[in-house]
């Protein structure tokens, strides 16, 4: 709204002066009072040469187009922004449903315990290896449930709501679209607002050099008024026209500021094109990393820790190993477990990085082609 208000105040045309003037009174002899006095009204209007009005509106339309670039810019920011936290509070809740299901398992393997040394097959010392588990497992879980009401809190803050009034999010961490090739997405940056406004910026520079050069121009003040003249009560019409003389000042100094200013543009375009493609690049290995992070520990590990821990403690029931055996592979699922919700949580959190680098969903990438 500020820029579209320069531009309305860049296409406005100098205003006219009125001119008041009296001469030849208050002297001495004839001249002593206003018998003889001159008076004058005239109005005076600086008329712009060079077409320095059209070419100071074209700054300020481009400027107003760079506004909506840098508006489209920080809108993309907050949206992957608001997305990442999003995943926060998604992949919080899942930590806290494990930590609650781990503390239960806990619970089984201590009752397991319990059973055996009740019945004499086991040392009482197991059950306080048993009961030890148990309270991490719930210092684990209230912890989980203080960093999902951080995250549900830093999420609100995105709306600007100082608390969270919501229960939960819905989500679902493990849709994990597959990753597409990396020169597909890099095709997609030209979407980027922050590659996209340089065009914008490269043309803006460049009516600034245009401008500046109008400017060297001199304009000219016309004015036009009447006389009247007191001794004889006649009246007479005035005109006047004056020109600057560029002697010294031809604006030599904003025309080379200009030019300057316009050479930085194109370097700083440059600089931005290769810094987002190296964000997109690393953005790209993360995102791929996670997802076949996840592929196999969804595929592999994740079934491989619960079958294991499965057939150790029905193996335990049965006295054919040992408590710590059952600990163990315990242990292991949990830490599988939560490597499974990190591996997730990494992927969105990348693939929001990604999307909003090329400014659209990845699942949309094959609908059409970049501008």
């Amino acid at each position: 709204r500020a820029s579209e208000a320069r531009a309305l105040q860049a296409g406005l045309q100098p205003n006219p002066e009125l001119e008041g003037e009296v001469e030849d009174l208050a002297g001495s002899g004839n001249f002593s009072g206003f018998d003889e006095a001159e008076s004058t009204i005239a109005l005076s209007q600086l008329i712009e040469l060079g077409g320095k009005r059209t070419k100071r509106l074209r700054v300020a339309e481009l400027g107003r187009g760079l506004a909506t670039w840098d508006y489209e810019a920080k809108r993309l920011w907050i949206l992957t922004k608001t997305a990442q936290e999003f995943v926060e509070v998604l992949a919080g809740q899942r930590r806290v449903e494990l930590q609650t299901a781990s503390l239960g398992l806990a619970r089984e393997v201590l009752h397991t315990v319990s059973e055996r040394v009740d019945a004499g097959k086991s040392s009482p010392i197991e059950t306080t290896r048993a009961q030890v588990v148990v309270s991490q497992s719930e210092i684990l879980l209230e912890r989980a449930k203080r960093t999902l009401e951080a995250a549900r809190a830093r999420l609100a803050a995105n709306w600007g709501s100082t608390t969270a009034r919501f229960q939960s999010v819905i989500g679902t961490l493990e849709e994990t679209p597959e990753v597409p090739a990396l020169d597909t997405l890099t095709a997609w940056i030209v979407e980027n607002p922050d590659i996209s406004r340089w065009s914008v910026e490269i043309a803006e520079r460049q009516a600034r050099v245009e401008l500046a050069e109008a400017q060297a121009i001199p304009d000219v003040t016309v004015k036009a008024g009447a006389r009247l003249l007191q001794g004889t009560d006649e009246t007479a019409f005035v005109v006047g026209l004056s020109v600057p003389l560029p002697l010294y000042d031809r604006n030599q100094g904003r025309r080379s500021e200009a030019a300057f200013n316009l050479a930085k543009a194109n370097a700083q375009r440059r600089a931005v094109e290769l810094r987002i493609r190296t964000a997109l690049s690393d953005a790209y290995q993360s995102l791929l990393s996670a997802y076949r992070e996840v592929e196999t520990l969804r595929d592999e590990v994740l079934p491989a820790a619960r079958s294991a821990f499965d057939g150790i403690s029905e193996a335990y029931r049965q006295g054919k190993l040992t408590q710590l055996d059952v600990l163990d592979s315990q242990r292991t699922l949990f830490e599988v477990r939560e490597q499974f919700t990190e591996a997730l949580s990494s992927y969105h959190h990348a693939r929001a990085r990604v999307e909003g680098l090329v400014g659209r969903p990845i699942e949309n990438l094959d609908k059409g082609g970049p501008r």
